[in-house]
């Protein structure tokens, strides 16, 4: 068995692979009808998509001060930048 050289991140091997077997689906058959259905769902998967995006929004913003204080930068509620008390927590050297 023949060694496989490691390239690491940005892999243009694996790249170039997975363009051509996209491009390869796409074209096909299948790939043409995947096309002209997707996005197409039943009235109860729409409910459910929804459903789904709505938790996924209420987790974020019990998660992301920013958002449950209403601002748009990166301040906290006691107004230290994330930056600031990450900085800040770090144990010193």
């Amino acid at each position: 068995m023949g060694s496989q050289r490691n390239e690491g991140e940005g892999n243009k091997t694996a790249d170039r692979n997975y363009r051509k077997a996209t491009k390869e689906f796409v074209e096909s058959e299948r790939g043409q009808r995947e096309i002209e259905n997707a996005g197409n769902v039943s009235p109860s998967e729409e409910k459910d998509i929804r459903r789904a995006e709505q938790q996924a929004k209420q987790r974020a913003k019990d998660h992301d001060p920013a958002e449950v204080t209403g601002h748009s930068d990166a301040t906290t509620r006691e107004g230290t930048s994330r930056e600031d008390s990450s900085r800040n927590s770090r144990p010193a050297h």
